[in-house]
C-alpha cells in the first residue's frame, strides 16, 4: 500500500507538472481584421430545417435516420449548415471547444443563430476550456446564448494555488470529466463521435489531424439525446460561466461586441469560399444522400450516456453505464468484434473479457494509435505495458501510421493543395462492429479512464447496412500503408524515433489504472 501511495503521489506532481506548463498559455483574442469582408458576403436563404425535412417527417416521427460523417469537411459542413438554417434550438455539449480557425467559425455560426432568435446552450468541460474569459463572457452576454461549465475548479478563473489544491486534495473529483460530444438542433436532428470543436478534428490543422468518426441521426433517437443533454445542463455539476469568474470592470453589452468575430468568419483567408459553397449545397447532397437509400432508417437506435457525476461516490473506480453496455456487447459477440480506439490501455479485467470472446471463437482485432501517429504519450505508455498481454489473449492489434495513404481520400481538398502540407495523422474515432451487424459509434476510449473517471456516450445502431459501411472504411484503414500490423514478435515503435520513444518511457510512472 505505501508503494502505490508513494507512485500515485509522484504521479499527481508530474501530472500537475505537464498539465499546469500547458494551461497557464493564453490564447490570443480574436484577431482584428484589416477590411470589411462581411459586406462582400451575400446570403440570402429561404430554406430552414422543417422546409428541408419536410419529406422525412413521418419517418422521423417514429424512426430513426443514420448517416456516418466520415471526412472531417463533411461533418464540418453539415454542422455549419445545421446552424444556419436551426428554427429554435441549438443544444451544445462537447469536451474540447478551442478559439482556433473552426473554434472562432463555429462561434460565429452560433452567434448569428442566436441573432436571428435561436436559443443557444453551450456546455463545455472545465479542464480544456482553451477560450479567454473575456471572449466567453462576450459570448455570454448575449441574450439567446447560455454557456455553463462542467465540473469546474480546475481551469476556468481559478490561480496556480486554487488549481493545484483542487488536485491534491480532491484528485479523483478533479479528474471526472465530461467527455460527451452531442450537437443537437431543434431536437430533431443531432451529430454525436469522437470529433471536437477545434482544427485537427476536421482536418484543418497544419502540423497535426485525427481520422475521426461522427454520426448524424434524424428523428426518434434525438428524444434520448435531448433528455441527456437536459441531465447533465440542470445537474449541479453544470455552473453558469459567469458565476465562475469576475470581470467587473468589463463592460459586455457593446452592440458591435461581435463585429471582430463575424469579419473573422468573413475573411476568405480564415473561411475558404469553397467551403460555403459546399455549406450552400448541402440541401441537394442530402436530397442525393435520402434518394439514393444512404440515409437508413431504422425503428430502434439506443443512445447510452453515463449520468453526470459518474462514479462520484465510488472514488471513480464503479465504471458507468456505458462500460456495462459494451461489456454487453462484446459478450453476446459470436463471431468478430472490430474496434477503433485511439486510446488502448487495459486492466486485467478487460483483457479477461476479450481472451473470453476469442476462445469463444470471435475474432478481435483492434486498430490504435502507433507512438509514431499518437498524440498522447502518457496513454501511450499506458498501452505499452499492456500490448503483449491483449497480443497473448488472441488480440489482433494494428498500429495507425503517421503518413496513411488514406489521408488523402478523407481530408479536406482544399488544404492538401497547400504547398509543403503533410501533416501528422493520427487515430481518434471510437468505434465497434460486432457480427457485422452492430455499430458503436461515440466518445469511448478503451482505457480505464473512459470506463471509470469521464462521462461518456455513444449511438448502438443495430444495422447491417451501416456496419459494413463503417467496416469497408475500417478494413481499408488496416491495410499496410495505413497501419501496422503489430504482433508478439514485433511492434512499430522504432518507427517514432529515438527522442520520442524515451519520451513514452519517462511517462511509465503513471499508474495503468489513472490514465
Amino acid at each position: 500500500m505505501k508503494t502505490a501511495s508513494v507512485k500515485l503521489s509522484l504521479f499527481k506532481l508530474v501530472f500537475l507538472f505537464v498539465f499546469f506548463s500547458c494551461a497557464d498559455s493564453k490564447p490570443d483574442q480574436v484577431p482584428e481584421q484589416k477590411a470589411d469582408f462581411c459586406s462582400q458576403i451575400h446570403s440570402v436563404d429561404s430554406v430552414t430545417l422543417s422546409k428541408e425535412l419536410e419529406p422525412i417527417a413521418d419517418s422521423m416521427r417514429t424512426k430513426t435516420g443514420i448517416y456516418v460523417l466520415e471526412d472531417g469537411d463533411g461533418a464540418m459542413v453539415t454542422r455549419a449548415w445545421l446552424a444556419e438554417h436551426a428554427e429554435k434550438t441549438i443544444d451544445i455539449q462537447y469536451f474540447i471547444f478551442s478559439v482556433d480557425n473552426v473554434g472562432l467559425i463555429a462561434c460565429d455560426y452560433l452567434v448569428r443563430a442566436a441573432d436571428r432568435g435561436v436559443k443557444v446552450r453551450i456546455l463545455v468541460d472545465d479542464i480544456m476550456v482553451e477560450a479567454g474569459i473575456h471572449e466567453i463572457l462576450t459570448m455570454d452576454s448575449h441574450e439567446n446564448i447560455e454557456i455553463k461549465v462542467y465540473n469546474p475548479g480546475v481551469n476556468l478563473g481559478k490561480n496556480l494555488v486554487q488549481k493545484l489544491g483542487k488536485f491534491a486534495f480532491d484528485f479523483v473529483k478533479a479528474n471526472q470529466r465530461m467527455h460527451n460530444k452531442t450537437f443537437i438542433v431543434d431536437d430533431k436532428v443531432a451529430i454525436t463521435g469522437g470529433r471536437n470543436i477545434a482544427d485537427e478534428y476536421f482536418d484543418y490543422d497544419h502540423e497535426y489531424n485525427f481520422r475521426d468518426r461522427d454520426v448524424l441521426m434524424l428523428g426518434k433517437v434525438t428524444g434520448q439525446m435531448h433528455t441527456s443533454f437536459e441531465d447533465f445542463w440542470n445537474h449541479a455539476l453544470s455552473v453558469p460561466a459567469a458565476k465562475l469568474v469576475n470581470e467587473p470592470d468589463e463592460k459586455f453589452d457593446s452592440k458591435n461586441r461581435f463585429e471582430r468575430l463575424h469579419q473573422y468568419a468573413c475573411n476568405p483567408e480564415n473561411f475558404w469560399p469553397q467551403v460555403r459553397e459546399k455549406i450552400q449545397s448541402l440541401p441537394q447532397a442530402f436530397k442525393h444522400i435520402r434518394e439514393s437509400g444512404e440515409l437508413v432508417w431504422l425503428n430502434e437506435v439506443l443512445f447510452v450516456s453515463d449520468i453526470p457525476g459518474k462514479s462520484e461516490k465510488a472514488d471513480g473506480l464503479s465504471g458507468g453505464v456505458t462500460t456495462s453496455a459494451l461489456m454487453n456487447l462484446i459478450n453476446k459477440a459470436k463471431h468478430s468484434v472490430t474496434i477503433q480506439s485511439p486510446y488502448l490501455i487495459t486492466t486485467k479485467l478487460g483483457q479477461d473479457l476479450f481472451a473470453a470472446a476469442v476462445k469463444r471463437g470471435v475474432k478481435v482485432r483492434i486498430q490504435t494509435n502507433s507512438l509514431a501517429s499518437t498524440d498522447n504519450l502518457e496513454a501511450f505508455s499506458g498501452y505499452q505495458r499492456c500490448r503483449k498481454d491483449l497480443l497473448k489473449a488472441g488480440v489482433e492489434i494494428y498500429e495507425f501510421r503517421p503518413d496513411a495513404k488514406c489521408r488523402f481520400d478523407i481530408m479536406t481538398g482544399a488544404l492538401q493543395k497547400k504547398v509543403n502540407y503533410t501533416p501528422v495523422f493520427g487515430l481518434h474515432a471510437k468505434s465497434m462492429v460486432i457480427d457485422d451487424s452492430i455499430t458503436v459509434i461515440g466518445t469511448f476510449n478503451l482505457d480505464p479512464r473512459s470506463a471509470n473517471l469521464n462521462t461518456e456516450c455513444f449511438a448502438i445502431i443495430p444495422s447491417v447496412k451501416v456496419a459494413n459501411k463503417v467496416l469497408q472504411e475500417i478494413e481499408v484503414e488496416l491495410k499496410p500503408e495505413n497501419s501496422w500490423h503489430t504482433t508478439l514478435d514485433w511492434n512499430p515503435d522504432a518507427e517514432a524515433g529515438i527522442k520520442k520513444q524515451l519520451k513514452a518511457s519517462s511517462r511509465k510512472m503513471v499508474p495503468v489504472g489513472i490514465l
